[in-house]
């Protein structure tokens, strides 16, 4: 039996996610999962067949916050974007799938799938 959510909010989310979820683990390929917080963006890429982390980059890096006003907004996003598509070509990887992770494809999270795909991850 599931535990019951409080929050509405958090019981849509955690549906879309699951649903995001569980659709993406038919694939073969790594995935490039992103979380969004208030103040932060992460992503990180995850092997499909042993579900361990390959690479993560954040906004919490000083690579990707240096001479950033605010870490939440999008063109921090967009570096987060550019830095996991640089990382992702360092292991090999030029094919993912995107997650995610149950947020809405807009803002942030769109801004860190733009900016991989410029820089040439494909998905």
């Amino acid at each position: 039996m599931k535990a019951k959510i409080g929050n509405p909010r958090k019981a849509t989310w955690m549906a879309r996610r699951v649903r995001v979820t569980r659709r993406l683990a038919l694939s073969d390929r790594v995935q490039l999962t992103i979380y969004r917080s208030s103040k932060h963006m992460y992503a990180q890429l995850v092997d499909p067949a042993t579900g361990r982390t390959i690479g993560t980059v954040s906004t919490r890096s000083k690579t990707v916050a240096d001479g950033l006003s605010s870490t939440g907004n999008v063109e921090a996003a967009k570096r987060v974007g550019a830095a996991i598509a640089q990382l992702a070509r360092e292991k090999n990887i030029e094919k993912v799938v995107f997650n995610r992770n149950g947020f809405l494809y807009h803002g942030r999270v769109k801004a860190v799938a733009d900016a991989a795909r410029e820089a040439g991850l494909q998905f």
